[in-house]
């Protein structure tokens, strides 16, 4: 039986999700998806596959997810239009498009970027929590701009790896990585000065953006030195970088197939 294929961009606020992964008793990003595309379609067959996996918590601009159909979607813009009526409000379908069956959304080689929006030294208004972190000690965002710069390049990157295993990939490329001052999120609750750390790779490891932004946050309080940094590159260096930054911050901005 013919089968057809379609990509979608969707974008989502994470703060209500346990990630995007489906699991028991606990409300996440593919479940909503389902359970959504499972009402418009009436119960006819469908399955759904995502670019990568997000951990409770964090959001996204732009992320990806392959839709497999046994019948062709008639009007793509009717269609994104009623799977947006039936989302809930912190999700939305921003396109869609068929593939052919060669493609594959999860071997397709593919670069993503991430965002980490962060502030510090003042306790923010608690409408900032969904999409920013606070740090509430003082950092020196100058060192922290230098650290950043450090992650450039390929390097061996076990220390920034959630309980790594004996045979993972370590070495990895990381083609941008800087922290700038943000002017992409504005509110009129939001801090005067807030900042983004901005990565951008190929394939990163579990809870891997989150160990960098830890380390970078310690590297401003003077917890760790720039040489802490470098010497946790080299090879088979087994140095444990601990502070895992909280997901809420973290903003997967986007998901560019080669």
């Amino acid at each position: 039986m013919k089968k057809y294929f379609y990509v979608i961009d969707i974008q989502y606020l994470g703060y209500r999700f346990h990630g995007w992964q489906k699991q028991p008793s606990v409300k996440t990003l593919h479940l909503m998806v389902d359970r959504t595309l499972n009402y418009i379609m009436e119960g006819k067959y469908f399955k759904t596959l995502t670019s990568g996996r997000t951990d409770a918590m964090v959001s996204a601009e732009h992320a990806a997810f392959e839709l497999f159909l046994k019948e062709p979607i008639g009007n793509k813009t009717e269609f994104l239009a009623l799977f947006n009526y039936n989302l809930p409000q912190d999700i939305r379908a921003l396109s869609i498009k068929e593939v052919n069956a060669e493609f594959n959304i999860i071997q397709n080689s593919k670069v993503k970027e991430y965002l980490y929006l962060f502030t510090f030294g003042e306790k923010c208004h608690p409408f900032c929590a969904p999409i920013m972190t606070t740090i509430l000690d003082d950092l020196d965002i100058d060192i922290m701009k230098q650290g950043a710069k450090l992650f450039e390049g390929e390097h061996y990157l076990w220390s920034y790896c959630y309980k790594p295993t004996e045979n993972g990939v370590y070495i990895r490329e990381i083609i941008t990585c800087e922290l700038v001052e943000n002017h992409i999120y504005t509110a009129s609750y939001f801090p005067e000065q807030s900042y983004i750390l901005r990565v951008k790779g190929k394939g990163f490891m579990r809870n891997q953006i989150r160990l960098m932004m830890g380390t970078l946050i310690d590297l401003g309080k003077g917890n760790l030195t720039l040489k802490d940094i470098e010497e946790s590159f080299i090879p088979d260096s087994k140095i444990k970088m601990d502070y895992i930054a909280p997901a809420s911050g973290l903003i997967l901005n986007s998901v560019e197939f080669e």
